[in-house]
């Protein structure tokens, strides 16, 4: 989970970069918040939250790690608040803090200090560890990007060892955990995971990115002091409950099928026909006032004893279970009464298929008032057609999983993997389009340059289908008149949100896509209450 402290709530979470960041402590600095202000913020900030976690400070043994620079000042502020609501505090210095006023007030006050570097040094953390309730990680924040050696890597060696020796062992990371790269979410081999991570001020756009991401735990972020007016220009944010509230349509007394939106849905082959399901009831589920299913024709008997709320339009087939190229003049037809298109889950990839979805969106009246999404095979069309984004002007939503993404872009999987905000900006500005890349907290690209985070990392909707119920989600909210990246963005919260609400009853494993059905409508209702 995410949390956050912050004065007022309900401000939508921006996410930013290590530079970011910098340029942010630098306008404070400016109005007047110098840097040792924000540290007793930071400091303050971490000691709440450790005493939270405990359930208490009194007696309680903290080993406060503390390395150079802010970070370091952060975590020795830390110590003092802790040790005056008589924790048993214990500073383990890594490097020299010698002039240091946050170190000179711990030693004022009698705080034991260890110096690791020393000569049995690392003995006397190994035995702090073997006795400790909890560890502040204060060693490296932001600003360190390379390995770690000697006897920082020692000490967070010792740190894993005795986590691994001792489960009830707490970790709480400053910032980030130590040695994780806060744009890239990289990770050094000596990085110890972490219970809980307070990135100060706002989070970093590395702990959303895996492999980073598996050592952060609870992310709970801190209010440092830093006006909110100064990261007006942050383009990155965090999507949460409260920026979703503020974007579900509210459905008046009066409300009508037609007040609600009509989507139309081109899903479903031979092959695949549990995604044409999928996506329909999704869209219905999250408020669509009508959705029509355009399918193959041989396979709209089969779908109707299953789907019964969605009525349908069959298309000409090239084959059964395959829709035939010409139909595109057939899907044009049925538009002109409809608000969404929706286009590609389990159409397949057959010759035919692919040529009716190059047809039907890239040959589409420009009188055609429709918001079209776009996922799965239809993606893997376009792929096929060089440069088509210069001939589709339409608003659309692409919602593309990384392989999809690495066919659109031709850049390889593994790169995409490393910059995914990076790689869906970039996208959505050259392609004029909104971008959803699925995966472990999704993003969600504008093509104005702004990007939201899912703050859902769930290996439960790893299974089949569960692209097919956000794709219908996004199509439903956007037929409801949601502007694309709300509606996609809202999509991904939603999804992400009933995730969850399974999970929590099934586990993580043997969760499958309908299950998220009718959890959706509950996890809207939740929202709009809350």
């Amino acid at each position: 989970g995410v949390r956050r402290r912050l004065r007022g709530g309900g401000i939508r979470v921006k996410v930013v970069t290590a530079a970011e960041m910098r340029e942010l402590e630098r306008r404070a600095a400016e109005r007047g918040i110098p840097s040792p202000v924000l540290m007793e913020h930071a400091g303050l900030a971490v000691a709440l939250e450790v005493k939270r976690w405990l359930g208490g400070a009194a007696g309680r043994q903290v080993i406060v790690l503390v390395g150079p620079g802010n970070n370091g000042g952060d975590g020795l502020v830390a110590a003092r608040h802790l040790h005056d609501w008589g924790a048993r505090v214990h500073v383990c210095l890594c490097s020299e803090r010698e002039g240091d006023a946050n170190y000179d007030i711990v030693r004022a006050r009698a705080i034991p200090c260890t110096f690791v570097g020393a000569e049995g040094g690392l003995a006397a953390l190994g035995g702090l560890l073997a006795a400790g309730d909890v560890v502040i990680d204060s060693l490296f924040g932001t600003g360190r990007l390379r390995p770690l050696e000697g006897v920082l890597r020692e000490v967070l060696v010792r740190v894993r060892e005795a986590r691994t020796a001792r489960p009830a062992l707490g970790v709480v990371a400053v910032d980030v955990p130590s040695g994780l790269d806060a744009d890239s979410g990289a990770i050094d081999p000596a990085s110890a995971p972490a219970d809980i991570t307070i990135p100060l001020g706002y989070p970093k756009v590395g702990l959303f990115a895996f492999p980073g991401r598996g050592l952060v735990g609870e992310l709970v972020v801190a209010d440092i002091g830093i006006p909110d007016e100064l990261g007006a220009d942050i383009v990155t944010g965090l999507i949460d409950e409260y920026y979703v509230n503020s974007m579900l349509p509210r459905r008046p007394l009066d409300a009508h099928k037609g007040t609600n939106g009509r989507v139309l849905i081109c899903a479903g082959s031979g092959n695949y026909i549990g995604a044409a399901y999928l996506a329909c009831e999704a869209a219905l589920r999250v408020g669509a006032g009508l959705v029509t299913l355009a399918v193959a024709r041989s396979l709209q008997p089969v779908l109707a004893a299953k789907l019964t709320e969605a009525t349908y339009a069959p298309l000409a087939e090239s084959e059964p279970g395959f829709i035939a190229a010409e139909a595109a003049g057939q899907l044009h037809e049925w538009l002109a009464t409809y608000d969404v298109l929706l286009i590609g889950c389990g159409l397949g990839q057959h010759p035919s298929v692919a040529s009716f979805v190059a047809r039907s969106l890239l040959e589409m009246p420009p009188s055609l008032d429709v918001r079209v999404i776009i996922d799965a095979d239809a993606l893997n069309a376009l792929a096929q057609v060089p440069q088509w984004w210069q001939r589709m002007e339409r608003d659309a939503v692409l919602t593309p999983h990384p392989g999809e993404m690495a066919r659109l872009t031709a850049l390889p999987v593994g790169e995409l993997a490393q910059e995914r905000p990076k790689v869906a900006r970039q996208a959505a500005q050259d392609w004029h389009k909104t971008v959803v890349l699925k995966g472990a907290h999704t993003v969600v690209a504008s093509p104005d340059g702004a990007a939201m985070i899912s703050p859902f990392a769930n290996p439960g909707l790893a299974s089949a289908g569960t692209g097919d119920v956000l794709a219908g989600a996004i199509a439903g909210l956007a037929a409801q008149g949601l502007p694309p990246a709300a509606a996609a963005a809202c999509g991904v919260y939603l999804h992400g949100a009933a995730g969850e609400v399974v999970k929590c009853e099934l586990g993580d494993a043997g969760m499958v896509a309908s299950d998220l059905l009718p959890v959706l409508p509950t996890v809207i209702k939740s929202i709009k209450g809350g």
